[in-house]
């Protein structure tokens, strides 16, 4: 047994560590988004699903020997396709939909050694179940998965941190030579032992058959979880930060889920994770209802605590409907193709279709929905009483969520006051009475000594009613929009407010729960600067400097980020403004429903295509912009750009800016405190900097809490008195953080 576990572990970590890695090296081409990480997840699942196709057919067709034979043979040619690292010409060059060029990419890189290692774990467990016969071989799933789960810890908390890219690659290349000789090891134990003419599958003769049912299920099951996967991981990367911890805890709990439900029952309860399920989906709801008000710690929990319960009930229930050995190959196939399906559904046809992020919520109420109908086809009692359970603690849970957001306290005891408080309540009683009946009325022998369909229907009216809490949350959270757009980097909406109150009209622009500009539309409000970009904000503090500087000398300004278009009302009469912007729908945007653009008196550009690329590609043209100030406003809360803030990233912005240009960074942040990272950069290159933090006063609603670092050579500037009326009351943050670079960016040094 030892080659075969030897060779599933080995292959599984390597299949999962080059996962992050290669995640890493192409999330800066392309904006830094989640959409990214989702595209590359698809990759996988689909790679996954071919490597599941292919040991499924030769395990079918070919004898043993000739299986090790072609198997060994593509191994040799996934060597020769060493190192797996992409190269720089994969980098885009425009501004078209980067999906098909993120699979073509990965296609081409690592296809080949992720097809031959996606095969591991069935074709491994097929020669294992015809060398030792008679033993099962589903244990060795689990020990897949573990090796799996391992690769994904290892890789944030002890790779990314100790090795290079380009050593993290190598190191890779090595674990495959030692994956190809415990594979010809494994090889050689089935050329011994197994049967020299007959097929590689075991015979089925005696198994009975599968139900197109049961497939139908396999398929579903592992549709539903594949696709919660990608759906959660969209919310917590789009909301909070694209970084590797929340590409990989999610997939963490996906994997866990599958160890835990293949090596023995005994770690599966239906009513346990029914009720653990039930809870979390109400917690989503309310998470979802919440937006960003929610507390970081409590997204993180919620979301994943969801994600970890849904996945044991689909795996769970899949182990529970596995079939014999001798069918394992299919069961493997169908799970795998439910995998990619899902995939599919989240990265490609989702932004088709939808207009806003929805599969998390059409994800969640299809799980609800199996579960009634696993309960009628299984006739168990457990999912009904899991539901009474479940909701029951929702009741309690949910509430004290929300007392703890709204006073500031942790979440422990506003869910210990809650409890109290619910405690002297008459529903305590009435709950408590209900779901005491509910058990002792599907759990009494002399009372219910066969099934009754009907208890199922507690379960089926839990899906209906989550089902219409989705669709008022759907409703609400569109409000009054007057567009909602999504494509590949996210959701974005305009809201008309007050269009009848001439004074208090405005529209606002949201990506995914974060305000990126705000208009009043009636002149002369129109040209106002609002929200974070006023005279008293860094912004506004370096072009009032720039314009007792240079008062009739025409100006270059530069914006990474477009927003609304706010910061191009600083230009005047005779400035060049040039905007960077990944997005085209966010230029669309603010052309059509906002007039800061059109009213502005500057010439402004708009560069289309990640801001770090275009500039670099202006720099091979010999095309240095001269920027009199750049500004970068792409870190405010949501998906944000690590690579916009690397050492590497900084070295570009200075070629294009004048020896005593202003380079001002928006480091307004929920859940990150960027001023370390910043600071570092800033010290790297012997610039001087002060941080602008600016509280707005109570009436003026349109402008909202802004924090900008300035880095200059200008210590004029510096010294300035509006500079300074800042920073001698401004206390410097104390958080510790490394000097950023393209092979260090730990976002995990600056979460609040």
């Amino acid at each position: 047994m030892l080659p075969f576990a030897f060779s599933i572990f080995t292959g599984a970590f390597l299949l999962f560590a080059v996962q992050p890695l290669v995640g890493k090296y192409i999330l800066p081409w392309f904006g830094g988004g989640p959409g990214v990480w989702n595209t590359c997840l698809l990759f996988f699942q689909t790679a996954l699903l071919g490597g599941y196709a292919y040991a499924h057919l030769t395990s079918t067709r070919l004898t043993p020997r000739r299986q090790a034979i072609l198997h060994l043979m593509l191994l040799a040619a996934a060597l020769l396709l060493l190192p797996i690292v992409p190269g720089a010409q994969w980098k885009p060059q425009g501004d078209a939909n980067p999906t098909w060029r993120i699979l073509l990419l990965l296609t081409a890189t690592v296809g080949l050694p992720y097809f031959v290692l996606s095969a591991t774990g069935p074709l491994m467990q097929q020669w294992f179940s015809l060398v030792q016969a008679g033993r099962s071989p589903y244990r060795l799933y689990a020990l897949s998965n573990v090796g799996s789960l391992l690769a994904l810890l290892s890789y944030p908390f002890y790779f990314e941190r100790e090795f290079t890219r380009q050593a993290q690659g190598q190191l890779w290349s090595v674990g495959l030579g030692v994956y190809a000789l415990a594979c010809v090891w494994c090889a050689w134990q089935l050329w011994r032992r197994a049967p020299a003419g007959a097929p590689a599958r075991v015979a089925a003769g005696d198994s009975p058959p599968v139900s197109p049912l049961d497939r139908l299920l396999w398929f579903m099951l592992a549709a539903i979880a594949s696709m919660l996967l990608l759906a959660t991981t969209n919310k917590l990367c789009q909301d909070l930060a694209v970084i590797p911890f929340l590409w990989i805890l999610p997939l963490s709990l996906y994997l866990l889920s599958f160890i835990l439900c293949f090596d023995h029952p005994r770690w599966y309860s239906r009513t346990g994770f029914t009720a653990l399920f039930v809870l979390g989906a109400f917690v989503d709801v309310h998470l979802l209802f919440a937006g960003h008000n929610a507390r970081l710690v409590q997204q993180v929990l919620g979301y994943s605590t969801t994600l970890f319960a849904a996945c044991m009930l689909c795996h769970g229930e899949l182990f529970r409907l596995r079939p014999p050995p001798a069918r394992l190959t299919s069961f493997y196939l169908l799970i795998a193709a439910g995998g990619a399906t899902g995939g599919f559904v989240v990265a490609v046809l989702a932004p088709l279709t939808f207009d806003r992020y929805l599969e998390l919520q059409i994800g969640l109420w299809l799980l609800s929905y199996l579960l009634a109908v696993l309960a009628y086809r299984h006739r168990s009692r457990a999912f009904a009483v899991g539901t009474a359970l479940g909701a029951v603690l929702s009741v309690v849970v949910v509430p004290a969520l929300k007392a703890a957001a709204s006073r500031d306290v942790d979440p422990w005891t506003g869910f210990v006051e809650q409890v109290t408080s619910f405690g002297r309540s008459y529903w305590a009683y009435a709950l408590l009475g209900a779901v005491v009946f509910l058990i002792g009325f599907v759990s009494r022998r002399g009372f219910v000594r066969e099934w009754q369909a009907s208890i199922a229907h507690f379960v089926m009216i839990f899906s209906i009613g989550l089902g219409g809490l989705m669709i008022v949350q759907i409703r609400r959270d569109s409000g009054d929009a007057i567009v909602t757009t999504r494509d590949f980097y996210g959701v974005l909406k305009v809201f008309d407010h007050n269009p009848g109150d001439a004074d208090l009209h405005y529209r606002t622009l949201v990506h995914g729960v974060t305000s990126h500009g705000l208009q009043l539309m009636q002149p002369p409000q129109a040209d106002w600067t609002t929200t974070y970009y006023t005279e008293r904000s860094g912004i506004g503090l370096a072009v009032a400097h720039m314009n007792r500087d240079q008062r009739h000398l025409p100006r270059r300004i530069g914006l990474v980020g477009l927003g609304t278009g706010t910061v191009a009302m600083y230009g005047q009469s005779g400035d060049e403004v040039r905007i960077y912007e990944i997005d085209p729908q966010v230029e669309r945007l603010a052309r059509s429903h906002f007039s800061y653009l059109a009213r502005t008196p500057a010439a402004v550009t708009v560069v289309l295509g990640d801001a770090r690329l275009s500039m670099e590609r202006e720099l091979e043209r010999g095309e240095e912009q001269q920027f009199d100030i750049l500004a970068l406003d792409a870190f405010s809360s949501d998906a944000i750009p690590a690579h916009l803030l690397t050492t590497e990233a900084f070295g570009i912005y200075l070629r294009h800016l004048k020896r005593n240009g202003v380079i001002a960074v928006h480091t307004s942040n929920r859940y990150l405190d960027l001023e370390p990272v910043v600071v570092n950069a800033a010290k790297h290159f012997k610039l001087g900097w002060a941080v602008i933090s600016d509280n707005p006063p109570d009436k003026q609603w349109w402008v909202f809490r802004s924090t900008w670092i300035l880095l200059t050579r200008d210590e004029s500037l510096l010294t300035s008195d509006a500079v300074t009326e800042h920073t001698d009351t401004y206390v410097p943050s104390t958080r510790q953080a490394k000097l950023w670079t393209d092979d260090h960016a730990s976002l995990y040094e600056v979460l609040k």
